[in-house]
C-alpha cells in the first residue's frame, strides 16, 4: 500500500508543497528586491568615489586614528604577509595589533624574526575582562606594531584583549589571513568622517585563492582553478553585492564580517565587548549592538560598504568547508535564540519587525525547509499529488530564480567594480552561478541542517581550520638561476 493512499495524509501532503512554493516565491522575492536596491545603491556610491576626497583624507591631520586588531592563531604561513599589508596602508595615523593566542606553531616567531621585535613591559588594563596576557613585542623601527603573546583563550577574548590595549577611538578587525588593498581602510572609515551615529562599518571580502601577493600586496587579480573555490567566489559576490548592500541601505543590516570590520571602540565597550559563548562573535556582536542601543533609545546606524575591498583564504577542501559552514549556522542559531525578545518586538523597529524575522525564518529554517520541500514535491509529482504546472513552477522558484540571482550579482560586480579584469574570468563566474544551484547549494543546506542536530546535541567548537601560504609570483630563468 502507497504512503499516500492513506486519505488524511493527502491534505497534509499537499497543503505542505504549497507552503513549500509560497515560501521559496517569497524568499526568492525579498532577495530579489535586494539586489534591484542594491544595484542602484552599488551605482550611487561608485559615483560619490570620484569625489569622495581620498587623497585630502589620506593626509589630514583629522582623520580619526585606527587600531587594526589581528587575532592570530596558527598562521604562521600568512601572519608576516598579513601585517606587511597593514602596516604599509595608505592611511595618516593607524596602529597593529597582533594578538597570538596560544599558537602551537611558529606564528610569534615568524614575526619576532622578520620584525626584528623584542620583549618589553606594558601596562595592559582590562576594560573588558579577558584571560591573562603572556608578553608584549615591539621594535622602534615599526612604531605601530604591537604583537601580543597570551595563552589560548578563543577568538572573542583575543579581539577584547586587543580592544583594552587599543589606543584609538576606532578599531578594525582582521582575520590573520586577510589582505586589505591599500586604500580600504581610508575607504571604510569615510562614512564616520561623514556621521557622529556610525557605530560600525563593514567591507567586501574576496576570495584570494588564484591571486597572486608579493611582500603583503597582491600583485595580480584572477580565479582559482579548484570548482570548490569559484563556487565560493560566487557565494561571497551573491553575499555582499547585494545581501549586505541591500540591507544596509533599508538600515536592517544584522551582519559584518570579523574578516575586515571598523567600531567605534566606545560602543563596543559600552555592551561589554565580544561575547565568548559563540563561534560567530562578530555576528552576535552586531546583533548586541542593535538590541543594546534601541533599548537606550540611542540614534545609531550600522553600515556595509561595497568599495572598500579585503581578500581572504578560504576552504579549500569539502570537509573544511563543511566544519565552517556548520559553526556559522551554530553561531547564527545560538545568537538569534539568545536575543529572541526582538522578534516581532516593535520596540526594536526594524531590526525586531524585518531584519531578525526573516534572518530567523528565512537564514536559520530556510535550509530544513529547502531540503524537505525538493523531497516532498518530488514525491507528490511521482505520485501524482500535483500536477505538471505546479511541479514547473517549484523548479521555477528553487532553481532557476537562483541561477537569477547569482548571475545578478555577478552583473553588479561587472557593472561596478570589476576586479576580475578578463572576461574569461567573467564568463566562467556566469557558469558557475548556474552549476552551483545543481548540488553545490543543496550540499550546503544539508550541512546547516546537520548544524542545527549538532546544537542539539551540545556540540559547538570550531573545528581544526588549516591555512595555505598566499600564492607568490614566479621567478624567471634569470631569477632562478
Amino acid at each position: 500500500m502507497s504512503l499516500f493512499s492513506h486519505e488524511f495524509l493527502i491534505p497534509i501532503v499537499l497543503g505542505f508543497n504549497y507552503f513549500v512554493i509560497f515560501y521559496f516565491g517569497f524568499a526568492n522575492s525579498i532577495y530579489f528586491s535586494l539586489l534591484l536596491l542594491s544595484m542602484s545603491t552599488a551605482l550611487q556610491q561608485l559615483r560619490r568615489s570620484f569625489f569622495a576626497g581620498y587623497h585630502e583624507m589620506a593626509s589630514s591631520p583629522v582623520t580619526p586614528p585606527v587600531s587594526i586588531l589581528v587575532p592570530a592563531h596558527n598562521e604562521e604561513l600568512t601572519i608576516v604577509d598579513t601585517v606587511r599589508s597593514l602596516l604599509h596602508l595608505d592611511y595618516p595615523s593607524h596602529e597593529v595589533i597582533v594578538i597570538d593566542d596560544g599558537s602551537t606553531d611558529k606564528t610569534v616567531e615568524q614575526l619576532i624574526q622578520h620584525f626584528h621585535l623584542y620583549p618589553v613591559d606594558l601596562i595592559y588594563r582590562p576594560m573588558i575582562p579577558t584571560g591573562p596576557v603572556k608578553s608584549f613585542y615591539i621594535n622602534p623601527r615599526y612604531p605601530n606594531l604591537t604583537v601580543i603573546q597570551k595563552p589560548w583563550g578563543g577568538k572573542s577574548d583575543s579581539l577584547n584583549v586587543g580592544i583594552n590595549m587599543a589606543r584609538s577611538p576606532y578599531f578594525c578587525s582582521i582575520d590573520a589571513d586577510t589582505i586589505l588593498e591599500r586604500d580600504a581602510l581610508l575607504k571604510i572609515m569615510k562614512p564616520f568622517l561623514e556621521s557622529e551615529e556610525l557605530v560600525a562599518s563593514g567591507g567586501i571580502i574576496r576570495v584570494l585563492d588564484g591571486c597572486t601577493v608579493e611582500e603583503g600586496r597582491i600583485v595580480n587579480i584572477d580565479l582559482p582553478r579548484k570548482d570548490i573555490l569559484i563556487f565560493q567566489v560566487v557565494e561571497y559576490l551573491r553575499s555582499f553585492l547585494f545581501g549586505r548592500t541591500g540591507w544596509s541601505t533599508l538600515g536592517c543590516l544584522l551582519v559584518l564580517s570579523g574578516a575586515f570590520s571598523v567600531f567605534q571602540k566606545k560602543a563596543v565597550q559600552e555592551v561589554g565587548g565580544y561575547a565568548k559563548h559563540t563561534v560567530t562573535e562578530d555576528f552576535e556582536l552586531i546583533v548586541r549592538l542593535h538590541r543594546r542601543l534601541r533599548e537606550r533609545k540611542q540614534l545609531y546606524q550600522i553600515s556595509f560598504i561595497p568599495e572598500p575591498v579585503s581578500w581572504t583564504q578560504v576552504p579549500d577542501r569539502y570537509l573544511i568547508l563543511a566544519r565552517q559552514r556548520r559553526r556559522w549556522q551554530r553561531g547564527l542559531a545560538t545568537t538569534l535564540f539568545s536575543n529572541l525578545r526582538m522578534l516581532f518586538n516593535p520596540r526594536y523597529g526594524k531590526i525586531g519587525l524585518v531584519a531578525f524575522p526573516t534572518t530567523f525564518f528565512i537564514e536559520l529554517l530556510g535550509p530544513a525547509i529547502e531540503l524537505l520541500g525538493y523531497g516532498v514535491v518530488f514525491l507528490s509529482f511521482y505520485f501524482n499529488l500535483i500536477n505538471i504546472q505546479m511541479f514547473w513552477l517549484f523548479l521555477l522558484l528553487a532553481f532557476l530564480y537562483g541561477v537569477f540571482l547569482s548571475v545578478g550579482a555577478i552583473l553588479i560586480e561587472e557593472m561596478t567594480y570589476r576586479r576580475y579584469p578578463k572576461w574569461t574570468s567573467v564568463l566562467k563566474l556566469m557558469l558557475y552561478a548556474i552549476l552551483e544551484n545543481f548540488g553545490y547549494r543543496q550540499l550546503n543546506a544539508w550541512w546547516r541542517v546537520q548544524a542545527l542536530f549538532q546544537l542539539l546535541f551540545g556540540e559547538n567548537g570550531w573545528g581544526k581550520i588549516t591555512r595555505r601560504r598566499f600564492a607568490k609570483p614566479k621567478k624567471s630563468r634569470t631569477e632562478r638561476r
